[in-house]
């Protein structure tokens, strides 16, 4: 953290990341970050809660809000996530809204806009992939989305292959308030282990399973040691709501289960660079979207009344 006398020219800012699912703010964050903080899937609403991803240049610190996907919400847990983005807008310095330029304009996008008119921080507008557009395509674009909303800038970039993620990033430094810092110089994230081993597995069964499973499958980490070789011991649960779900899951002769914890154990052994001893369980609760305790476990405020 900033000692006593480096607290007056420091500055630190808050940039949320907001947009419709798969709009490419995940990917952008780990950009941006420079590693994996945020797990990326091409399942839509992945992301649930908001996952901050930090990164220090010299005298600024930059916190990035990787927020879930705005979407028009049908159940609790989409409501829980939706309040959960426009949170994080709300708190933020500065409002980032990243549009995927594939899909344009489209009544998503303008609902969208509509909510950010209610925003009162500075807003820039980011136009992810635009390597799968024609430039004239995408100057029109982005005329017709300044042209609804007022934007202190824009930024044209591909967040998968980095193209224009640097000036972004630039500008952000330039537009934060003086301050202190929030986190250590060499922090990444705010997830602690926990969170994170359980949101790599939760990444794991959703690209090994993801069209036999509804997204709101869950994982939760109920126990993270530390053991005396140094090596961790990583027991986790898979929350489902049907019985049916878990035949899927478990696969043939359990195999399916095998291979989503030997592809989560690969990573976490190298983002952690330690042996990793992972467990996972499957269990089935019908109504877990309505459990409360559920919810905080995964970073949310529980939204009462009909879900």
């Amino acid at each position: 953290m900033n000692t006593p006398e480096e607290l007056s020219d420091t500055s630190c800012g808050f940039i949320a990341l907001v947009g419709a699912p798969n709009a490419g703010k995940s990917t952008l964050l780990n950009s941006l970050v420079g590693t994996k903080v945020s797990i990326v899937t091409h399942k839509a609403q992945t992301t649930r809660s908001q996952v901050r991803g930090v990164v220090t240049l010299d005298k600024a610190q930059l916190v990035f809000i990787d927020t879930p996907g705005i979407f028009a919400p049908k159940r609790r847990l989409d409501r829980a996530m939706v309040d959960s983005a426009w949170g994080g807008a709300g708190d933020a310095d500065i409002v980032a809204l990243i549009v995927d330029v594939d899909r344009g304009l489209t009544p998503e996008l303008e609902k969208l806009l509509e909510g950010l008119e209610n925003v009162n921080h500075p807003r820039i507008l980011i136009l992810n992939k635009i390597d799968t557009i024609k430039n004239e395509e995408l100057l029109a674009l982005s005329e017709s989305i300044n042209a609804k909303l007022r934007f202190e800038a824009t930024f044209m970039i591909s967040a998968l292959k980095g193209y224009g993620v640097q000036d972004f990033m630039d500008w952000c430094v330039k537009h934060i308030p003086p301050g202190p810092w929030h986190f250590p110089e060499d922090h990444l994230t705010d997830l602690t282990m926990a969170i994170t081993a359980a949101e790599i597995t939760r990444e794991k069964l959703f690209l090994r399973v993801h069209d036999e499973i509804p997204y709101n499958s869950t994982v939760e980490t109920e126990s993270f040691k530390i053991q005396k070789d140094g090596s961790y011991k990583i027991d986790q649960v898979i929350y489902l709501s049907r019985e049916s779900h878990k035949k899927i899951v478990l696969g043939a002769g359990g195999q399916t289960i095998k291979a989503i914890g030997a592809e989560s154990r690969k990573e976490l052994m190298a983002m952690y660079e330690v042996p990793i001893h992972l467990f996972l369980f499957v269990k089935v609760r019908e109504k877990w979207g309505d459990d409360p305790e559920r919810y905080r476990e995964m970073g949310l405020e529980y939204p009462h009344g009909k879900g």
